[in-house]
């Protein structure tokens, strides 16, 4: 049994097809279909079914590349540890953050990280929480930017900052005539929310108890008795959607942009105390072998500080 002989056998698990994992493993499709079945042989047992039409992999073949994962990804921490040994500050560090941080958070990160830890570049990936976390379990990403509470065994966290959210709208909607508003005020209104699956939605209807009575957690695209629209993708799009006067929005204080529009066309308010918010933290592994480098990623999040603490 070889390490790339594991590898082999999880590539094929994710890939169910030869051919794709023999690519992504950069070897030949006999080479790749050969060691998967000496691997078989040595452990007596069938890891993957085979047909002409599809790849399955048994019962024990999943508690094998499951074991096989994990012994790939002590095999990558002793590297890491060795690497560590002469300068956590000289390699690519891999983050990741949620689509509702990452557009907003990173062009200030990286100005501030390159300064100073330069030798240290970024490789960064925007995507949803459950994905990212599946990332950092499977050592793909070393930190990950979410929204906090963030469970995962053997994984750490660090609050970075807390961020209010507030109401985008047209310069010329009825709700400009208050200077904060009441999270009441917006089951009254047609409400832009970004789609199942954002964690940002989620943490708005939490935030709005009013909003979540209202539709719950899973409404259809368009329930118009509710005033609610969830058509956006990104909280880009549904800030274009504003702009146009389809309705209105709440987004993070980090995501406030209105002079992307000319001015007089987009305009936002407070909530009224206590406004709701969210933490935004770090995650990585216990293991990860660089603390200096999550250090200096911390160091810097706090330095391009683009929201202020929570809204009291």
């Amino acid at each position: 049994m070889t390490l790339t002989e594991l590898r082999y056998i999880v590539t094929l698990a994710e890939e169910k097809h030869f051919g794709r994992a023999a690519e992504r493993c950069f070897v030949s499709q006999p080479t790749l279909s050969v060691a998967v079945k000496k691997l078989e042989d040595e452990l007596g047992v069938t890891l993957f079914e085979r047909s002409k039409s599809h790849i399955t992999v048994t019962d024990t073949g999943k508690r094998v590349v499951d074991q096989a994962l994990r012994v790939l990804d002590q095999v990558s921490v002793i590297k890491d540890i060795a690497q560590a040994g002469k300068d956590q500050l000289s390699q690519p560090l891999r983050v990741g953050a949620i689509y509702t941080i990452g557009p907003y958070l990173f062009p200030h990160l990286m100005p501030e990280l390159h300064r100073a830890a330069p030798q240290m570049p970024l490789y960064i990936e925007e995507n949803y929480t459950a994905v990212l976390r599946e990332k950092l379990r499977h050592s793909e990403l070393d930190a990950i930017i979410v929204a906090l509470p963030f469970n995962e065994p053997e994984v750490v966290t660090l609050p970075l900052y807390d961020e209010p959210f507030v109401v985008l709208m047209p310069e010329d909607h009825e709700l400009t005539q208050y200077d904060e508003i009441d999270s009441e005020m917006l089951p009254a209104h047609d409400l832009l929310l970004l789609g199942p699956g954002h964690c940002f939605r989620d943490q708005v209807l939490d935030a709005c108890p009013e909003l979540f009575n209202r539709m719950g957690k899973e409404p259809a695209r368009s329930d118009r008795s509710a005033h609610i629209i969830t058509e956006g993708s990104s909280l880009e799009t549904i800030r274009h959607m504003v702009a146009s006067g389809l309705g209105i929005t709440v987004l993070p204080l980090s995501a406030v942009r209105e002079d992307r529009y000319a001015s007089g066309l987009l305009t936002t308010r407070p909530f009224k105390s206590p406004a709701p918010y969210r933490t935004v933290g770090l995650a990585w592994r216990v293991t990860f072998p660089r603390p200096k480098a999550i250090d200096m990623v911390a160091l810097a999040a706090g330095q391009c500080r683009v929201v202020e603490k929570r809204a009291s």
